[in-house]
């Protein structure tokens, strides 16, 4: 890396803003059409790579019908995915950018993706916009060869890191027993039950499950010291489970731990297993069941992220009254939420995952050491 020369250039130099369609999610039933192929819907989530559902809809609502390599770039929380499909994008009041350009590939992306992430999730927040002017003009460090971009040395690079990463991987897997991907006879028999149809559904409101609760102190960013150590800082950002950082203050403004933090204009949300403190805008959401648990825990994210990916992102604030009467559906026995068969699908779940990652790390290794050895 020392001996690569770099540029900088403006995003818009190098990325291209295309056209698009936005829908309001309340029409989407207006908007069906059988006829049509299945895409997915992208909105501004943070969870499962932005895709909120995906529906058969008309046409002409359609972007990126070529299924051209596309960057969306969510200028409210900063989040960043890459795609190769045509998609229907969530309204969001222009707020999201869709970028492509001639060599952007499915490897070069990482790259591209991680030098913008670089000056926009430090330089940009809720309160401050990365708006598509702001974008444009936003300058990102790229590796350089007779002053042109070396795509050659991005995809290269990005070949050696996956290879490292999934030996690091490997090791992880192996050291914690993780490896043992192999499905119980219990964990089948649910994975049948849900693809059959055979969970019982019921609909509680969020309230009825969960108190929810403000921040106990909200802590400026601007104003406290942000390290490695102490106990961890939440905010509303969408990486590393909502922690910016670690910090060291009077500890009676700490949130309980096994809880659900949500942040209140962005709807994100992740488990956190340790008591933390919060930046501003955090709701507090506390399970009134004894048998919530970080496991099942990823089950109530789920279904609470789909129930509020109807909102129209970022055009109100969600505050203790609309998240406790908002509805969600869950697996239930005798009208109660069924906790035993939520951790039993998601352990399966992460086992089918956990194979899949070895199963990609068998087949990279094999590919990255042709790459890197040329």
């Amino acid at each position: 890396m020392k001996k690569v020369e770099w540029g900088d250039f403006k995003i818009e130099d190098v990325l291209e803003w295309q056209p698009q369609k936005e829908i309001d999610p309340l029409k989407l039933e207006d908007l069906k059409d059988e006829t049509e192929m299945i895409y997915p819907f992208y909105g501004q989530a943070t969870t499962n790579n932005g895709i909120i559902s995906y529906n058969q809809l008309t046409k002409d609502i359609l972007n990126n019908e070529e299924g051209k390599p596309t960057i969306l770039i969510h200028s409210n929380n900063q989040n960043i995915v890459y795609l190769e499909t045509p998609f229907y994008l969530k309204d969001g009041h222009g707020a999201t950018s869709v970028l492509q350009a001639q060599k952007l590939n499915k490897i070069n992306q990482m790259f591209f993706i991680g030098a913008i992430e670089r000056v926009i999730k430090t330089k940009y927040s809720y309160n401050n916009k990365a708006t598509k002017i702001e974008l444009k003009n936003s300058i990102i460090n790229l590796p350089i060869k007779n002053g042109e971009i070396d795509f050659e040395f991005m995809e290269s690079f990005i070949a050696e890191l996956e290879a490292q990463r999934i030996a690091e991987l490997e090791a992880f897997l192996l050291a914690t027993g993780l490896k043992d991907y192999n499905l119980t006879k219990e964990e089948k028999q649910v994975l049948a039950d849900f693809e059959s149809g055979k969970f019982c559904w019921e609909e509680f409101k969020i309230g009825n499950l969960f108190d929810i609760d403000s921040y106990k102190q909200r802590f400026d960013a601007n104003k406290v010291a942000i390290s490695s150590v102490g106990k961890p800082y939440v905010v509303r950002t969408s990486l590393n489970n909502g922690i910016r950082g670690y910090i060291d203050e009077d500890e009676q403004f700490l949130n309980e731990g096994n809880t659900i933090s949500f942040g209140q204009d962005t709807a994100t949300m992740f488990y956190q297993e340790q008591p933390y403190f919060t930046g501003d805008q955090i709701k507090i959401v506390k399970s009134k069941d004894k048998k919530f648990n970080k496991i099942n825990a990823q089950f109530f994210i789920a279904t609470m992220t789909k129930s509020f990916s109807a909102f129209s992102w970022g055009s109100s604030s969600y505050n203790i009254e609309i998240i406790g009467n908002q509805t969600i559906n869950i697996p239930t026995i005798n009208n109660k939420p069924n906790y035993k068969l939520m951790e039993t699908f998601i352990l399966a779940i992460q086992k089918m995952l956990i194979k899949d990652v070895v199963n990609y790390s068998d087949k990279k290794d094999r590919s990255d050491k042709s790459v890197i050895q040329n």
